[in-house]
């Protein structure tokens, strides 16, 4: 379901990948993908990706990102058994967050059957205070390769 002035969106608009296996449990009572499995697959895409980059735990970086926005757009069912497959850019890398999209396709079609938006905010993980900050320089380098300027 394409809006005027947004496209559906395709594989050539990610760039990096990740293959998702669904579970049993996936699929809610009308036997479609959950609403909320969705958004699993963004932070997994996500988190999976910045932990592969960085070769780090971002866990235990002295600055973390926390989801501060997710949103997504629905454009056809998807569900168990087969896999979803997702794809990853970077719309923005500010100085202390970032914006990614995430593209959920599955099967052979080119056109993705979902797409979030999933912001990330850089806060001091150091203490109590999770004030704001710039995000640290492993995570900045990592998602460079992401963005699409």
């Amino acid at each position: 379901m394409s809006t005027p002035d947004r496209k559906i969106p395709t594989r050539a608009d990610y760039v990096h990948w990740r293959t998702i296996t669904t579970r049993w449990r996936d699929d809610d009572a009308y036997g479609h993908l959950n609403n909320a499995t969705y958004y699993e697959f963004f932070d997994t895409a996500v988190n999976a990706y910045l932990f592969e980059a960085t070769g780090v735990n971002v866990r235990k970086l002295p600055q973390i990102g926390i989801v501060a926005e997710t949103s997504c757009r629905y454009l056809r069912e998807i569900g168990f058994p087969e896999p979803v497959e997702a794809g990853l850019v970077v719309d923005k890398v500010g100085s202390s967050s970032i914006i990614y999209r995430i593209g959920l396709f599955q099967g052979p079609g080119d056109e993705a059957a979902a797409e979030g938006r999933f912001v990330h905010v850089y806060v001091d993980n150091t203490g109590e205070s999770r004030s704001v900050t710039p995000m640290p320089d492993t995570i900045r380098e990592a998602v460079t390769a992401l963005w699409r300027r």
